[in-house]
């Protein structure tokens, strides 16, 4: 787009361009619809309107499909005539700047955070815990804290509940909440995660925020796909646990930045609907909390879901940029809701929206954007304006190529195993420690070059362990979700 001050969405009945101010973007916002009805081809668009602005972006891709954002794409047929509708849109054959991830390192770059990073609130919900458990699990993490003991994987955690069993005194007053069964009942989801592949979450190097949000050469916003094909299927808590980290690592780490002319970066939700489903009653209240107090530190989320309905009313009522694709409407209960859908909308006296709601096409919706004030502008209906980039998945070998050409290659891909909980419980014991998967080279390579070993795994490390004990000082021996919102850090 070669106007980057606006979110250009699509074409109205006019042919003229509908859109919405960047500035606005951090404003949150929705895209829905029925299976089918062109919701990824919308989330790649508004990808690439984040990525000519500077905007970083994160996104699931859920189907396989998205990453074709890193292929020039090749317009045909029906999108060729959308295109030449458009004439203001400027469309381009091109491709974006595109990091994979993927938490198994298969498909993409190893995608880690640290057991004490997620803290006991966010791991309580990836295991299910009962209130009992979850209280168990906080005793854990303080004792940690107070032992100065680094819980970075699940090998650590297992150690340190075998260590309190033997030593149940380390636990001090909170010796009752740490029972037999309790240990037991959290040994027990441990081995269950392990068997979803969930180990691999866990360890280091971690994530770094920086990596995120930094732009390409061209000054393009970077857009970072994780490979959740498998992930929704096979691990479904596994996936919502670790968008509910990312955006409370992002709340707590970012600065204030106020009303700014775009965001830093845009996150997309697909299947919204997993973060809340069975998810406890004390996170859905800091997640609303946090979706509505993140727009001043400059980053926009924009779920992706079947029905609007699969969100809370609190969240919904944070989302400014609407784009409703077609629902069906067979049962008396989905009418009820179509009806809701159609009601969150201000009408728009041209045409009866909810009668217009089972009548879209593909690639067509209902938009409902923020004026210049921020306030809701009239819905209209849209021709959703076709990508740049690729309609349609890349070949594994294209996959491979873009891992390869990375400037994040090298970064991630080796696991470090630093001493932590595990080893120095081990050593308590008196008992042989395995040796580290950690090669000399790496060792060698920093006594030869500080510069290039900064910019190794190793060195990821080394500046996630300096973060994690700054964080550590800073903020309350029990870390929750987010330490920021109960007063652990001013905003």
């Amino acid at each position: 787009m070669s106007e980057t001050s606006t979110i250009v969405v699509g074409a109205g009945p006019d042919g003229q361009p509908v859109g919405q101010a960047m500035r606005l973007a951090n404003r949150h916002g929705l895209v829905a619809g029925a299976t089918g009805t062109g919701k990824t081809v919308t989330l790649q668009h508004l990808a690439e309107a984040f990525s000519d602005a500077g905007v970083a972006v994160f996104a699931a891709d859920v189907k396989g499909d998205l990453c074709g954002l890193g292929a020039a794409g090749a317009p045909q047929g029906k999108v060729a005539e959308r295109i030449a509708g458009m004439p203001w849109l400027g469309h381009t054959p091109q491709a974006y700047p595109v990091s994979l991830w993927d938490i198994a390192g298969q498909s993409g770059h190893p995608l880690r955070t640290t057991l004490s990073e997620m803290g006991p609130l966010l791991l309580g919900n990836l295991l299910e815990l009962t209130d009992s458990q979850q209280a168990a699990l906080y005793a854990a993490f303080k004792v940690a804290d107070r032992e100065g003991l680094l819980l970075l994987d699940l090998k650590d955690l297992k150690a340190l509940l075998a260590h309190l069993k033997d030593n149940p005194q380390l636990l001090g007053e909170d010796s009752a909440l740490m029972t037999t069964a309790s240990t037991q009942a959290l040994l027990r989801r441990l081995a269950t995660l392990e068997q979803q592949g969930a180990e691999a979450l866990f360890g280091e190097p971690a994530l770094q925020l920086e990596d995120l949000l930094r732009p390409d050469l061209d000054g393009r916003g970077r857009i970072h796909l994780l490979d959740a094909s498998r992930l929704v299927h096979e691990a479904p808590k596994v996936y919502a646990t670790f968008l509910l980290w990312l955006l409370a690592e992002l709340f707590e780490q970012l600065p204030e930045r106020g009303d700014a002319d775009k965001p830093v970066l845009a996150l997309f939700f697909d299947e919204a609907h997993l973060l809340f489903n069975g998810t406890p009653k004390a996170l859905q209240d800091r997640l609303e909390q946090v979706v509505r107090l993140i727009r001043s530190k400059g980053v926009g989320v924009y779920f992706v879901t079947q029905s609007p309905g699969d969100l809370p009313d609190a969240v919904l009522a944070q989302l400014g940029l609407r784009i409703q694709h077609g629902l069906r409407a067979f049962t008396a209960k989905e009418q009820k809701s179509l009806r809701a859908v159609a009601d969150g909308f201000r009408p728009n006296p041209a045409f009866d929206t909810l009668a217009v709601l089972t009548e879209l096409g593909i690639g067509e919706a209902l938009v409902g954007t923020l004026e210049e004030k921020g306030t809701p502008a009239m819905v209209q209906r849209v021709l959703i304006a076709p990508p740049q980039s690729r309609i349609g998945p890349l070949s594994a070998a294209e996959r491979a190529a873009l891992i390869a050409a990375s400037p994040l290659v090298g970064r991630y891909d080796k696991p470090v195993d630093r001493e932590s909980a595990y080893e120095r419980l081990t050593q308590r014991k008196g008992e042989a420690l395995e040796p580290a998967p950690q090669p000399k080279v790496d060792e060698e390579s920093f006594a030869d070059k500080a510069g290039d070993f900064l910019q190794s795994a190793t060195g990821q490390a080394i500046k996630s362990a300096v973060r994690q004990a700054a964080n550590q000082l800073g903020r309350q021996l029990v870390r929750g979700l987010m330490g920021s919102l109960l007063g652990g850090k001013k905003r």
